[in-house]
């Protein structure tokens, strides 16, 4: 709202303009390398916010959410969708593979969830096309053993088309000749796939005909200018949530380069993702697992190879809620959440998965690296083995099992310890612990 005073000062007017104060956009992102529990933390918040908005990645996330007995997975639809009062909108950052969108939709029904008001999906969101999967697959088939760990959903090649500027958005589906542009592009990509030399078996016909027919589904739904919504919005006094996909560690400038995924998973990525202006960003909520965890491919300091490790990926369930691969699991790395901090700006921290670590002894916190013969306590540029040794203190554990505590003065004095001594190094307070998948078994700080 635009408030107008208005002086005759000689031939001119001159007006004095104050603007109403807009609501701040909040956001929640991972600081690991995904999988830290982002799902769950935004359903358990959802129901203090009017609008949960998704500001990058695609199917190759995976958000886990569990309540009423009942295990949850969503890929490209906001973790809001399930609150009655929340709009969940899918940001221009994200990009849709219209078939997997369409198999969320479906195992959604029996819920009776209003999608044409409730899921908003961005014009300049970017669409995956069944070429773009095949380019994926074709492209790391060719790595042999120097492969990334794709999930070959074709993130990678979608992004490149984007950023080539040959890329198809959600807003051409509403032109009349967006099969012709389609048919250009995908034409291009059966092209490049013959460069890979590489046997990829496929059945473009029928990959199209599912394509085709989830695109109809697509455009039933409502298709937004998000960012003259979200501004709109802000204006109004909404509250917004913006929520991150995959983990800051995988961010394409700022992770384990070229061990990441195809988009800024950072707070950066929330501005560009939906348009939301850098000084409009308010309270920056950082997720982190009381251990480590990773999947795929690509250097991990703390990694372990013994009965710990599988101890914790046994009782974590660590296995990907996307690609069902098992989670490479290791002790908590304060040098890389320090990072991640940083180059986020987080301002409260939420720690994931307490319960897991229970029973063990002593656990371990990596708070330097030795790094070509120097200790450093900062994250190098290269954290590669062969460059990079964790260094370690140890506390002692917490054999008391978590998940029936229902408040902060329930916990262990060790779990205690330890919270407090990460929220010191970490120089950021611990909101929120976590003590099981549940959203009711949240602890607040």
């Amino acid at each position: 709202m635009l408030l107008r005073d208005q002086k005759t000062i000689g031939n001119f007017k001159r007006i004095n303009i104050t603007t109403s104060k807009q609501m701040a956009v909040d956001l929640l992102l991972g600081l690991q390398w995904g999988d830290e529990g982002k799902g769950k933390i935004v359903d358990v918040l959802t129901k203090d916010y009017d609008i949960i908005a998704r500001f990058q990645g695609g199917p190759n996330a995976g958000h886990t959410l569990e309540f009423d007995g009942i295990k949850h997975v969503l890929h490209t639809i906001p973790s809001g969708i399930f609150h009655k009062e929340a709009k969940n909108i899918v940001g221009n950052g994200v990009v849709i593979d219209p078939v997997i969108f369409q198999k969320e939709l479906e195992n959604l029904a029996s819920f009776k969830i209003d999608f044409k008001s409730k899921l908003l999906i961005s014009r300049k969101a970017h669409l995956i096309l069944p070429t773009h999967r095949l380019l994926d697959a074709a492209s790391e088939a060719a790595k042999g053993k120097a492969k990334i760990g794709s999930t070959l959903k074709g993130i990678g090649p979608t992004y490149m088309d984007k950023t080539g500027r040959n890329g198809m958005r959600v807003g051409d589906l509403e032109m009349s000749d967006w099969k012709k542009k389609y048919r250009a592009l995908a034409d291009k990509h059966q092209s490049m796939v013959g460069f890979y030399n590489v046997d990829i078996q496929y059945d473009l016909e029928e990959l199209e005909t599912a394509f085709f027919a989830a695109v109809d589904k697509l455009k039933a739904l409502t298709f937004i200018d998000s960012e003259q919504y979200l501004y709109e919005a802000q204006k109004a006094g909404k509250k917004i949530l913006a929520e991150g996909a995959q983990g800051s560690l995988l961010d394409i400038d700022f992770g384990t380069y070229p061990f990441v995924t195809s988009s800024n998973t950072t707070a950066a990525g929330a501005c560009t993702g939906l348009g939301i202006a850098p000084n409009q960003i308010g309270r920056v909520l950082g997720i982190f697992k009381a251990y480590t965890t990773r999947v795929g491919s690509g250097p991990f300091p703390t990694e372990l190879f013994d009965n710990d490790g599988e101890t914790m990926g046994r009782v974590g369930n660590e296995f990907g809620a996307t690609t069902g691969r098992a989670r490479r699991c290791g002790w908590i790395d304060v040098v890389a959440l320090k990072y991640a901090i940083t180059i986020n700006g987080v301002t409260e921290l939420m720690m994931m998965k307490a319960d897991v670590l229970s029973g063990f002894k002593t656990v371990k916190i990596c708070n330097s690296y030795q790094y070509k013969g120097a200790t450093i306590s900062h994250f190098p540029y290269n954290v590669e083995p062969k460059n990079v040794r964790p260094n370690y203190i140890e506390m002692p554990g917490w054999e008391q099992d978590l998940t029936k505590m229902l408040d902060v003065t329930q916990l262990p004095e060790n779990l205690m310890n330890y919270i407090i001594y990460l929220e010191e190094v970490l120089e950021v307070p611990i909101k929120i612990v976590s003590v099981g998948p549940d959203r009711t078994q949240t602890i607040y700080r």
